[in-house]
């Protein structure tokens, strides 16, 4: 089952979900906000990709941080800033049996659903 972790009103977010339904494939949908996150997903994330993949820096969040959180967002100090603001994570996080994929871009996920 394919997975999509973000935010509902995110525009690429939405963007995604749009593509998938349009392409009916089948997805199951996490919202941060709404259903949380907690270490494991988040570090289930993190085993597939790395911390400079995962954080949105140029998000208003990241943006926001103090620039010593900004210069010490790995390990420990990153899963514990992510929880507390999930909001740091790009978006959307896709799931596969196969793959993680972050972010969203058309010709991106025909790829990847090509190929399952």
């Amino acid at each position: 089952m394919t997975k999509i972790y973000g935010i509902s009103n995110c525009d690429t977010v939405k963007k995604a979900l749009k593509w998938l339904e349009q392409h009916n494939i089948a997805f199951e949908f996490h919202d941060f906000r709404k259903d949380g996150l907690d270490q494991a997903l988040l570090l289930s994330f993190q085993k597939q990709s790395s911390w400079d993949a995962l954080i949105n820096k140029r998000s208003t969040t990241y943006r926001n941080l103090p620039q010593d959180v900004k210069d010490n967002l790995s390990g420990d100090t990153a899963v514990a800033t992510i929880l507390e603001q999930p909001t740091l994570i790009k978006r959307p996080v896709l799931v596969t049996s196969q793959t993680l994929h972050i972010g969203f871009k058309p010709a991106q996920y025909q790829e990847l659903f090509i190929h399952e």
